[in-house]
C-alpha cells in the first residue's frame, strides 16, 4: 500500500503527526486524529503504525513511541505536496466564504494567522510589535489564543524549521502504556492573532467583488515612503499563495525588520486581480482594510506602471497587492528568532476578539504571563 501514487489520506496524515511530535505514543496520535476530524480508536491507530514499520516507515523507541525513517521521511515528502496545495486552496476558499468583515465599520468576522511564541520570550515579542504597531505597517491587532481553541480550518502549524504541524500542539505530558503522552503546556507557550491578507478577500466577495487570488511573492518596501517600490520574486500558483508564504517565511526570504525603520525591506505580499469596473470600491475596500488592519497596500490599473508581479493585468482587470499584517507579524518575529511555530490560515474571528496592541499587552500582563521566575 505506501508508496503506491493513491496512498489514502489518512496514512499521510498519520505519518504528519507522527513527523511533527516524535517520539509519539498510540494514544496522543489518535488523540490528533480526532481533532482532525477522523473517527479512529486507538486499537486501529496501533494497526496502521505496524504496518507502517514492517514497510520500514516509522521505528519504535522504546518506551516513548514511534518516530520517523528516513524512508519515511522521503515517503511523507513524495506524497504530501499535491496534497498540501489542495488542502491549501480548500482552505483558502472556505475561509473567505466565512468572513463577514467591513472595513467601512472595523466590523465583523475575518480571517487570522496564528504565531506561536515562548512565554519566556514574550516581553521581546511585544517589543517587536510595538515597532511594528509604531510604523507605516501598523496597526498591529492581536487577539490571543486559548489553549484549548483548535484551528476552524484543516492543515496546521509551520515550525520556523518548515515543519508542518497540527493546528494545537499545547498538551501536558503524562504516561501511558510506557510512552509519552501530551496535555495543556500552555504555561510554556502562548498562541497570538493577527489579521490575514486572506480577510481582504473575503470582504472583496461580500461585496460582490470577484477577485483573482493567484500570487505570493517578495516585494521591495520602503518604510519612509510607505510603498511597494517593485516585486523582487513571484510566484504564480492557483490558489496556492498562503502555502507560498509558509515556504517563503522557512526560507528566510523576508526582511522585515529595516521596513520598520523607514529603510528598505522585504515583505511577503499576495495578488489578486478584479474587474475594472469595481475599481473604485475595491481601492476603497483596500485602504480601508490596512488602515484598520494594518499592512501595505497597492491598487493598480492596467495602463498604470508597475508593481506587477507577473506583467500587468488584461485590459478588463485591475491588480491589487497586499500584504497583512499576520504574514508581516510571523515572518518577523521568524526573524528575531521569538517564534516556535506558526498557521497562516488558523481561522476565523470576531473583529472583536483582536485589540490593540496595548490592550493585549495589558490583558496578558493581566494574567500574569509577564511574571517568571528567574
Amino acid at each position: 500500500m505506501l508508496g503506491d501514487p493513491d496512498l489514502d489520506r489518512r496514512t499521510y496524515d498519520l505519518l504528519r503527526l507522527v513527523n511533527t511530535h516524535e517520539p509519539v505514543g498510540s494514544i496522543r496520535l489518535t488523540e490528533r486524529m480526532h481533532h482532525r476530524g477522523y473517527r479512529i480508536e486507538d486499537r486501529t491507530i496501533r494497526l496502521a503504525l505496524a504496518d507502517l514499520d514492517e514497510a520500514g516507515f516509522t521505528a519504535k523507541v522504546p518506551g516513548r513511541g514511534r518516530r520517523l525513517t528516513a524512508a519515511g521521511r522521503a515517503e511523507l515528502d513524495r506524497g504530501d505536496v499535491s496534497g498540501r496545495l489542495e488542502r491549501v486552496r480548500e482552505r483558502i476558499a472556505m475561509l473567505t466564504s466565512r468572513v463577514t468583515y467591513d472595513p467601512t465599520e472595523d466590523s465583523g468576522d475575518l480571517v487570522v494567522g496564528t504565531v506561536t511564541v515562548p512565554r519566556d520570550s514574550l516581553p521581546a515579542v511585544f517589543d517587536a510589535l510595538r515597532t511594528l504597531d509604531d510604523s507605516p505597517l501598523g496597526p498591529a491587532s492581536v487577539g490571543i489564543v486559548e489553549a484549548d481553541e483548535d484551528s476552524d480550518a484543516s492543515g496546521g502549524d509551520v515550525d520556523c524549521n518548515g515543519t508542518v504541524g497540527s493546528a494545537n500542539r499545547l498538551r501536558n505530558r503524562r504516561e501511558t502504556d510506557g510512552e509519552s503522552e501530551v496535555g495543556n503546556e500552555s504555561d510554556d507557550r502562548v498562541r497570538l492573532a493577527f489579521p490575514s491578507s486572506i480577510t481582504l478577500d473575503g470582504s472583496l466577495l461580500s461585496w460582490g467583488i470577484d477577485a483573482d487570488l493567484t500570487t505570493a511573492g517578495l516585494v521591495e518596501y520602503h518604510g519612509n515612503g510607505d510603498e511597494v517600490v517593485r516585486y523582487v520574486d513571484a510566484i504564480s500558483g492557483e490558489g496556492s499563495t498562503m502555502d507560498v508564504v509558509s515556504l517563503l517565511i522557512e526560507a528566510g526570504r523576508t526582511d522585515v525588520d529595516p521596513a520598520l525603520d523607514g529603510g528598505t525591506g522585504t515583505l511577503i505580499v499576495d495578488n489578486r486581480e478584479f474587474p475594472l469596473a469595481r475599481f473604485g470600491e475595491a481601492r476603497d475596500l483596500a485602504e480601508g482594510t490596512a488602515a484598520s488592519l494594518g499592512g501595505v497596500v497597492d491598487v493598480r490599473r492596467p495602463r498604470e506602471p508597475g508593481p506587477f508581479p507577473l506583467g500587468g493585468p488584461g485590459w478588463e482587470f485591475a491588480s491589487l497587492t497586499y500584504g497583512g499584517i499576520a504574514e508581516i507579524a510571523v515572518a518577523l518575529l521568524c526573524e528575531r528568532g521569538l517564534a516556535d511555530d506558526w498557521d497562516t490560515l488558523f481561522g476565523t474571528r470576531s473583529r472583536s476578539d483582536l485589540r490593540s496592541l496595548p490592550s493585549a499587552e495589558a490583558a496578558i500582563e493581566e494574567r500574569g504571563l509577564f511574571d517568571y521566575d528567574d
